[in-house]
């Protein structure tokens, strides 16, 4: 009987260049042209930051400034589906930031999906550890507008954060004190209603963002920080995304903190 040939070793793998993954991630962004999904080369966490880090640079060479932070998978369901244990972050910028009540260029994005959320303007430093809840100026409705450079929304957990976590802009609504809400534990279970075109689309609860957006927060600053005061922080998704065609106007409402909307521009 002749013996089995032995399993060839496995090929090594290819180091990731940063710099080279960031510069492919960014020409995706600027052209309105996917990338192919699950083919980078990253397969850790760590090096996805570094990834991501590098992308931004190239666009904080460009002329943008810092404004905020994002999380994503603040939903345990999503955490289940994506098989991970914890939440990743990107970066807001002020070239993402729209009016409340303005309009969206979808002409750019590649295929953008939007998604209501909880927004916290920080009043002081919150260090990691700190208290979430004192760093606290005050809290807004927001949409954020999400827009995957990986054709069809298809990449690994490494991907997706060296894509920033897919962002690609956000709305702020009204600022209410912190003060005014009589604590901010009050936060812990709203009604969030997502609107198309003046029709109910999703509907949702603050409770959705791990049990209470304050945890997220804290998270930002574990995972971010520290976190300056002026910082806006997105919190996480209340509802599921939707997708965000040409001639649009879509709407968020959170209780007891008011609306914010925006309106897509035309298609070319």
């Amino acid at each position: 009987m002749t013996p089995a040939d032995p399993t060839p070793p496995a090929a090594p793998a290819v180091p990731v260049d940063p710099a080279s993954l960031a510069e492919a991630l960014d020409a995706a962004a600027r052209a309105a042209r996917p990338l192919p999904g699950g083919g980078s080369g990253l397969t850790t966490t760590a090096e996805a930051y570094t990834v991501q880090e590098a992308l931004l640079a190239r666009r904080f060479a460009r002329g943008e400034r810092p404004t905020g932070v994002k999380l994503g998978f603040t939903s345990a369901a999503k955490m289940r589906q994506m098989g991970v244990s914890d939440l990743i972050h990107g970066r807001l910028t002020d070239r993402m930031e729209i009016p409340d009540g303005g309009r969206c260029d979808v002409s750019g994005l590649i295929h953008p999906r939007i998604e209501p959320e909880i927004a916290f303007l920080l009043g002081a430093v919150l260090t990691p550890g700190g208290d979430p809840a004192a760093a606290v100026a005050a809290v807004a409705p927001a949409l954020e507008v999400i827009d995957s450079r990986y054709d069809g929304f298809r990449f690994s957990l490494p991907e997706v954060i060296a894509d920033n976590t897919s962002a690609a802009g956000y709305a702020l609504g009204p600022w209410t004190p912190a003060g005014a809400l009589g604590g901010l534990r009050s936060l812990a279970d709203l009604g969030v209603v997502l609107e198309v075109d003046g029709r109910p689309a999703e509907t949702g609860s603050t409770a959705a963002i791990l049990g209470h957006p304050l945890r997220a927060l804290a998270a930002a600053a574990r995972l971010a920080g520290p976190l300056a005061a002026g910082t806006v922080v997105l919190a996480g998704a209340a509802t599921a995304a939707v997708p965000l065609p040409p001639g649009t106007y879509v709407r968020a409402t959170v209780a007891r903190l008011g609306s914010v909307g925006l309106t897509t521009g035309e298609a070319a």
